[in-house]
């Protein structure tokens, strides 16, 4: 105590003294005179050791207490500066309880500046947690549920279902796992239930994505009737949508009910939801009262288009003329809450804007608003052509009654396609005249219109096969619409049936340049360019089109034949194989493929397919002959008469199958059977040469009376067969020896010519039938007789003979069908 002085208490303190006096310490002008200040600079006297203390620094004992008044003894430096720190005797400075940042008293000599202790090193690691503790453990078990919830979805965005399912099943058995857990350490007031919600919740949705709709509705009826889960009711929602499709509509109705009854006023857009299912459930009970009751009451709160159509639907159904307008007129008067195209329009002075518009032009919520649009349109446009022949008393009067309902609408564009679908609609009643006159109406408006109007125009006349008219529309849709594929590929057809294949080409080229996505122009290029033999583009056109059509039979068959007509079977074989799993039931197709494994020396493959497609269509009769030949040739003449017997019934008027009927009998060892075969021939056809021969042959082997009489018709046939032959041989040379004279007169001329065209049609008909000394098991494809026509005709054939030609040519007409006529 004796270093304490306390200030006396009749000394006045002053708050404001001492802040004039000057301090000679803080003068720095004349240091550079200051001997003490240099010698410090100069030499190791300013880095001195601090002086220490002579009495520990603690907070109790025998050290000074130092004051800021009183005590101290100042030490002058060089400049007569008083030493901080310093007390009498020699004491060090007492401890304080704040110290200037950054600097020690203690710092050692030779010691770096280090606020911030960084040359300490790192920071020793933290401690390790303690993984085998409870609230670990399950900490780590609802982090595992909570990744496998996660894995479940996006599973099923992957479209992974049974992955999906697999780890939803997973997560709850870990989830069960830990309440039990939590059940064991005394935590379960703890239990997370949004956890249990969730792994429920996804696990009833897996279920119903993989079909499994009865345990997704125990899983729905767990989550419903625990009363810890708010909101639950309105999973009776999911319920519903699933008893829906179990085609239990009862139940279905019972279920949105509940569920509407738990859902307060607030949600108005999920009520109108709910009652729009209960609304098509009833329309599928067929109770289209009830659906029209939660129908109107929707169109009153907050119309939508489905809504509206689906009104119309149910006064249709029950035949209500009167509401079937009104509900068309409040179908056309729906909001659909998007803007005008004329925002995306870009000014020319505002650079800025127009780069704005460039990129909102084609965003997310531009296509959003273009396919509601586009819905709103297909929806009405539906609704005008179903409901046109039942407002008024014809289906004219109909459409003229929606078109002006729809010009006074924000749907005016919409008038002129109805207009067309009027058109189209006289076209399905085969009233082709009123269907012309509808579309000559457009010629005077505006481009888009004329264009499509034309189009049509040209198609109609294109199937009438006036290709003069058709050429006139598709030139006029081509000046009205330069960019409308459909007009260049009619363009195209007229300059096909042209023979100008050059020109059609570069028709169905610019109609692809336009749009690319032309389907109709690349296959008909594809059979240009077959037609003028250029083959391998031909084969690129159609390897295209398969890339787009990939399920197109027309396409698969061009590119099979287009391969045989290369030389490569086994490609042919390839795409034809790949068309049967289209169209496995097409005859044609089968039989040809019959054909090329038959060509390859695979007898048995051509021996299946042959058969099925014998089964297929059992009047071929060029499969009929193949298989009858088969089993000749296998020795199996008995199975051979079926497959004739079948070709005489198509063909009675060939004798040439009922001789192979008798060939076979005869082969087989029945010669009864045979001979009476060939009397019934000689009854039908008498002057056949073949069928006496095998009776005079027959009748000599079985030593009957009846031979004599057969071998002297036989030799009067025979006979009579050299006078004809003579005389086609005769008119034959005195028509040549006319035209080389060139003096004949028009009637001998006339004879001659009529004489000449009969030996010629003899001639054919006798090289149909086998000679003398040939088998009629050995016959040919081609003594099939040239006159016959397949009742069905081949679908899908290559341009091989005439009536295939003829087949390529009207399967090219109706490929162009489903292009020309404006999509609906």
């Amino acid at each position: 105590m004796d270093n304490v002085h306390l200030v006396p208490e009749e000394e006045e303190d002053d708050l404001y003294t001492g802040y004039n006096d000057y301090n000679p310490t803080f003068d720095g002008e004349d240091l550079h005179n200051d001997e003490g200040f240099q010698q410090a600079v100069r030499t190791s006297h300013g880095r001195r050791p601090p002086m220490t203390a002579k009495y520990p620094g603690t907070a109790i004992g025998g050290r000074p207490i130092g004051t800021a008044y009183g005590s101290r003894m100042p030490v002058g430096t060089a400049m007569g500066r008083p030493m901080t720190g310093a007390v009498q005797d020699g004491a060090a400075r007492p401890m304080t309880a704040v110290r200037a940042a950054g600097y020690s008293s203690s710092i050692a000599r030779g010691s770096v500046f280090d606020p911030l202790g960084q040359s300490k090193g790192p920071a020793p690691p933290l401690e390790t947690r303690n993984e085998d503790t409870p609230e670990e453990k399950i900490k780590i078990l609802e982090k595992k549920v909570n990744d496998l919830i996660e894995e479940s979805c996006l599973a099923h965005a992957r479209g992974d279902l049974q992955l999906s399912l697999e780890k939803a099943k997973e997560a709850g058995r870990k989830e069960r796992a830990l309440v039990r857990q939590r059940e064991q350490t005394g935590t379960a007031d703890h239990i997370n239930l949004d956890l249990t919600y969730s792994v429920l919740f996804n696990l009833a949705n897996q279920y119903a994505n993989n079909d499994m709709y009865t345990e997704a509705l125990n899983t729905y009826q767990v989550i419903v009737k625990n009363k810890m889960f708010s909101n639950a009711g309105r999973l009776k929602v999911n319920m519903a949508n699933i008893y829906f499709k179990q085609k239990n509509y009862t139940k279905a109705i019972k279920f949105y009910r509940m569920a509407l009854d738990q859902i307060s006023n607030a949600h108005n857009a999920m009520r109108i939801k709910i009652m729009q299912n209960i609304g098509v459930v009833f329309i599928h009970m067929g109770q289209y009262s009830d659906a029209i009751t939660s129908f109107e009451y929707i169109m009153s709160e907050n119309p939508n288009i489905k809504t509206g159509f689906n009104l119309i639907l149910c006064y249709y159904a029950i035949g209500d003329r009167e509401r079937m307008k009104k509900a068309f007129q409040k179908l056309i008067c729906v909001p659909l809450g998007i803007d005008d195209d004329d925002k995306y329009i870009p000014p020319n002075d505002d650079p800025h804007a127009n780069m704005v518009i460039e990129a909102i032009k084609n965003d997310k919520l531009h296509q959003m608003e273009r396919e509601r649009k586009a819905l709103a349109e297909k929806y009405i446009m539906t609704s005008a052509k179903f409901i046109a022949p039942a407002i008024e008393s014809s289906f004219a009067a109909g459409f003229d009654w929606c078109v002006d309902m729809v010009k006074g609408s924000q749907y005016v564009e919409l008038a002129n396609d109805l207009e067309i679908n009027k058109a189209i609609t006289y076209l399905r009643q085969r009233d082709f005249r009123q269907a012309v006159e509808t579309l000559k109406m457009f010629e005077k408006k505006d481009s888009r219109v004329k264009s499509a109007a034309a189009t049509n125009l040209s198609f109609l006349y294109f199937l009438e096969k006036d290709y003069d008219q058709a050429d006139r529309y598709a030139e006029l849709a081509m000046s009205a619409d330069r960019y409308n594929p459909a007009a260049l590929v009619n363009k195209g057809n007229t300059e096909f049936v042209k023979e100008d294949y050059e020109k059609a080409a570069e028709f169905y080229k610019e109609a692809l340049h336009n749009d690319s996505s032309c389907t109709e122009a690349l296959y008909n290029l594809g059979l240009t360019y077959k037609r003028l033999g250029r083959l391998e583009e031909a084969l690129d056109c159609f390897l295209k089109l398969h890339a787009i059509l990939r399920n197109s039979a027309q396409v698969m068959y061009q590119l099979a034949n287009l391969y045989e007509m290369l030389e490569d079977p086994h490609q042919a074989i390839e795409w034809l194989m790949q068309l049967t799993s289209v169209t496995p039931t097409d005859a044609q197709v089968l039989a040809k493929l019959g054909d090329l494994y038959d060509n390859e020396g695979d007898k048995s493959q051509a021996f299946q397919y042959y058969y099925e497609s014998y089964r297929y269509f059992p009047s071929n009769i060029s499969v009929i002959e193949w298989l009858g030949a088969y089993y000749i040739d296998t020795q199996f003449c008995e199975k051979a008469i079926q497959y004739f017997e079948r070709a005489t019934l198509i063909q009675p008027t060939q004798v040439k199958w009922q001789l192979m009927v008798a060939s076979c009998y005869r082969r087989s060892g029945n010669y009864q059977k045979a001979l009476e075969t060939y009397k019934d021939i000689h009854r039908k056809f008498p002057e056949n040469v073949e069928c006496l021969r095998f009776l005079v042959r027959l009748c000599t082997d079985m030593g009957l009376k009846e031979v004599q009489d057969y071998a002297t018709k036989l030799k009067k046939v025979e006979k009579m067969k050299e006078i004809r032959e003579q005389r086609v041989r005769s008119g034959r040379d005195s028509s040549a020896r006319g035209r080389r004279e060139g003096s004949a007169g028009s009637d001998s001329g006339q004879s001659n010519h009529g004489t000449s065209a009969k030996g010629e049609r003899l001639s054919v008909k006798l090289k149909t039938l086998p000679g003398s000394n040939e088998p009629y098991e050995a016959s040919t494809q081609q003594e099939i007789d040239a006159s016959y026509v397949d009742p069905l005709g081949p679908q899908m054939q290559g341009p091989k003979t005439a009536a295939r030609k003829r087949t390529e040519e009207d399967e090219f007409a109706d490929e162009e069908l489903g292009d020309d006529l404006l999509p609906e």
